[in-house]
């Protein structure tokens, strides 16, 4: 079914009136992954290495520093925001929401709908859904969304090469104050279980190849592919396009199967550097397009959040990113800012260690 009425499209237009990334400051080289696992064979690995948390951060810490880099672009009062949503697999407490502390943190309490988002690696993308419906339905005027994670790998397994630390958040408000307007969304989500973790489990588990296909490429490319039909979109109408980035290999190939090309995926390509931020990855790859894009460009965002579900957007920048890109860190900036440590301190910053 490709028809319009399975787009997600809000009665009044809305999109992005401020953006903002976090990337924490140390860094595991994966070559010293390999050191440690599989005596030093380096060839073929996912990705140049990952960003890893400090022992003072945590999703609330990294949530925080997204979304006031997101209300510097914005440029407006925090009290007129009515909803703060913020997408993670790593709240910081089971019982206890992450939203409440960043909505009391920027001054936007207690006039606010606040609360936690939770679908893998789409949580982002899906708090993004939900403020582009409350803010296009007029329920409020300005709405947050993010999306981060501390994301864990079991010790040796292969998700510890890229499970990192980041994320992005997002400033949702009416079109006349977009610096890139939301044409629309599309979601295609069925029970494909792909990776999962149960309660009181420390590390996730994964289905190996099952996770690419029929997982990873089934919904990405279906969700674009969708999108595009109904809108009547074809590749080359779009400037940039983001996939999901559990790897570097995944989004090439998800772009190649619906005709992208490299140069269209560039800026948003970030897991060789930082890893898999998770519920950042697809929208952390957005910032770093919105650091470059310019005014008429057309963005394709596709996430994917195992479990299983992807969210496909179709945006235009418009002239108001020239006045406000500078007025925050852009996420070059972060990903510069660069501590490498070794498996040692890797393995103490994350808990890894346990002293009974």
């Amino acid at each position: 079914m490709t028809e319009n009425n399975t787009l997600l499209k809000t009665s009044r237009p809305v999109g992005i009136i401020g953006y903002g990334a976090y990337v924490p400051r140390y860094r595991l080289p994966a070559r010293e992954v390999a050191r440690v696992w599989v005596g030093g064979r380096a060839s073929g690995l996912p990705i140049k290495e990952k960003a890893v948390p400090g022992l003072d951060e945590d999703v609330v810490t990294m949530s925080l520093e997204a979304v006031r880099n997101a209300l510097k672009r914005a440029g407006i009062d925090p009290a007129e925001i009515r909803a703060v949503w913020i997408g993670s697999e790593s709240h910081p407490y089971a019982v206890k929401p992450t939203s409440t502390i960043v909505a009391e943190a920027i001054g936007a309490t207690p006039h606010v709908q606040a609360a936690d988002m939770e679908f893998a690696c789409k949580a982002g993308t899906e708090a993004m859904v939900m403020a582009m419906g409350l803010v296009g339905s007029g329920m409020g005027r300005y709405a947050v969304a993010a999306g981060l994670d501390t994301a864990q790998g079991k010790p040796g397994d292969a998700l510890e090469y890229t499970a990192a630390a980041g994320g992005a958040a997002f400033v949702i408000g009416p079109a006349e104050e977009c610096l890139a307007t939301i044409n629309a969304c599309y979601s295609y989500v069925t029970d494909t279980p792909d990776f999962w973790r149960r309660e009181y489990q420390h590390y996730p588990e994964h289905g190996n190849r099952f996770t690419g296909e029929p997982a990873y490429f089934k919904h990405s490319t279906a969700a674009g592919k969708i999108l595009m039909e109904a809108l009547g979109t074809k590749p080359s109408d779009y400037t940039w396009a983001i996939f999901h980035q559990p790897n570097a290999k995944f989004p090439q190939r998800a772009a190649s199967l619906l005709g992208f090309t490299p140069e269209q995926i560039k800026p948003g390509l970030l897991s060789p550097v930082i890893g898999n931020t998770y519920a950042g990855a697809a929208i952390i790859g957005l910032t770093a397009t919105l650091d470059v894009a310019q005014p008429g460009d057309r963005i394709l965002m596709v996430s994917f959040g195992s479990g299983a579900g992807s969210d496909a957007f179709d945006i235009t920048v418009t002239d108001k990113l020239l006045e406000r890109r500078d007025k925050a860190l852009k996420t070059q900036d972060y990903i510069a800012r660069r501590t490498e440590i070794d498996y040692a301190m890797y393995a103490r910053l994350r808990g890894k260690i346990a002293m009974k």
